[in-house]
């Protein structure tokens, strides 16, 4: 008998999977095409200009090439590529997107479940006594009291005829794609923020190193106006002009040097460390031991939306509202479900299932909701909403992202083009600024001309080594809008 119920069980859900296994009603996504344009900017970008110095070097654009998931390696940083490693394996907020990844992928495979039937066991042994003043005993025997054993096999299975399961199945699978991709996004950004800090380190500690320098240039020159002063060369004006000029550089090294900490302070937590416990050994950066990559790998634009993360997840998110409409539309529709029990019961463990003590029972049923004062029609609608509402988002993070590659590769131009004029001033004021000193060691230039000369090459030399960070920084960024070669398991 107990097999009787398992085939009536297998051969309804056979019938339901394989005549009408194909009907899953709602929309079937199609992942959309990827934009037909052939370059990001309208111009085309062969090469940058070059300058001397660290950060200098012409980058040319390959076209075709695809990034290396581990791109970082590109500016020869040991410090950097260990800074990273160990944010990929202490920062929160990548433990937090596995965690949600786990969630997603529990989530669906507990749907998945639904395609099977549930199987449940059940045993109830009770002690009862009926009163015989108003009624008799209810079992057969006439035994009172007595002792009732009930042991029970149920089976509830529900076919998917109309594919609420499989859409549902559909839209928590899309969803752990959602994770997955968000997962990759961050490593992504960890891994490009990780490298800003650290070239803004670079680039602070440069700037503190300039204006100690040069603080240490204004106090020899107050030194030699005060002897000046004393033997009747130099003016008490001149002497006062010049103080001011070293308090004005004294003033100005407080705010880079807190910048710098604030910059430390970032590599730390961004390592899944607290500030105090990031030591000098783990901030090695010099922007004159950086590498800047020659060569930008450029991927095709028809493949960046295959190439970032952030885009395929609003992708996937746009699938699962697509699914997500196709288990409102089955909602409507009639379901079914099959329920099959087993069991036995008697006033002895052993004999439950001899004799006449067993029982069974097969039920189908087929329900449809016929009023709801529309809330399914309703909950539909909202479900088609929220498929348009996707399917916009997902188009405005493909224009973000030709806008971010764009915008990076113009910057790149600009900023090679910048550092080298920035080379050029910086060059051309220092030559004022040690002629113009020379005169006035001399007797030859005021004080005032020697503190224009001075403030017009410390802004050169502070304005040359932002740009040399900026171009760092920018191929940071073309890496990062291009993808990071996050799809590369190279």
């Amino acid at each position: 008998m107990m097999k009787q119920v398992f085939n009536t069980v297998r051969m309804a859900g056979l019938i339901a999977c394989v005549g009408l296994g194909g009907c899953a009603v709602g929309p079937d996504f199609k992942p959309p095409a990827a934009p037909e344009v052939g370059t990001y900017t309208r111009g085309a970008l062969q090469a940058t200009a070059s300058a001397p110095g660290a950060g200098g070097t012409s980058q040319h654009f390959a076209a075709g090439q695809e990034v290396l998931r581990a791109w970082w390696g590109a500016f020869g940083s040991a410090a950097l590529n260990s800074l990273i490693e160990q944010a990929f394996r202490a920062n929160p907020n990548v433990a937090a997107a596995k965690a949600a990844l786990r969630q997603a992928q529990e989530t669906t495979a507990a749907q998945r479940s639904a395609f099977f039937p549930t199987i449940s066991a059940n045993y109830s042994p009770g002690r009862q006594r009926q009163g015989t003043g108003t009624v008799s005993p209810n079992l057969s025997s006439g035994e009172n009291p007595y002792t009732l054993h009930t042991a029970q096999l149920s089976i509830s299975y529900v076919p998917d005829v109309f594919g609420l399961n499989r859409r549902t199945v559909e839209s928590l699978a899309a969803q752990e794609e959602v994770q997955r991709f968000q997962l990759e996004a961050t490593y992504l950004s960890l891994a490009a923020n990780v490298a800003l800090a650290a070239i803004q380190e670079a680039s602070l500690r440069a700037q503190v190193a300039s204006t100690q320098d040069m603080i240490q240039a204004e106090t020899r020159l107050v030194d030699l106006i005060q002897r000046q002063s004393t033997l009747g060369y130099a003016s008490g004006l001149d002497l006062a002009t010049q103080q001011a000029a070293l308090a004005q550089a004294s003033q100005a090294l407080p705010p880079l040097t807190r910048q710098l900490e604030q910059s430390r302070n970032l590599l730390a937590v961004l390592t899944g460390r607290m500030p105090s416990q990031v030591t000098d050994a783990d901030l090695d950066f010099d922007l004159e031991k950086l590498h800047l990559p020659e060569t930008l790998p450029l991927s095709l634009p028809s493949q960046l939306v295959e190439r970032r993360p952030d885009v395929r997840a609003a992708q996937a998110q746009w699938h699962a509202a697509s699914a997500s409409v196709g288990v409102a539309t089955a909602n409507r529709v009639p379901q079914f479900s099959i329920s099959a029990a087993y069991g036995g019961n008697a006033t002895a463990f052993a004999q439950m299932f001899s004799g006449q003590n067993m029982f069974w029972g097969v039920t189908g049923n087929v329900a449809q909701t016929l009023f709801d004062a529309g809330a399914l029609k309703h909950r539909q609608g909202a479900a088609e909403a929220a498929l348009d509402q996707a399917a916009a988002q997902y188009r405005a993070s493909v224009l973000t992202a030709f806008q971010n590659v764009a915008d990076t590769l113009y910057a790149i131009d600009q900023d090679a083009q910048a550092l080298r004029a920035a080379v050029d001033a910086e060059a051309a004021t220092k030559k004022t600024f040690d002629l113009t000193r020379k005169q006035r060691e001399l007797g030859g230039a005021s004080a005032l001309v020697v503190l224009n000369a001075e403030q017009s090459y410390m802004q050169a030399r502070v304005t040359r080594i932002q740009l040399q960070a900026a171009r760092y920084a920018d191929t940071v960024g073309l890496f990062q809008a291009l993808g990071g070669g996050w799809n590369r398991r190279q």
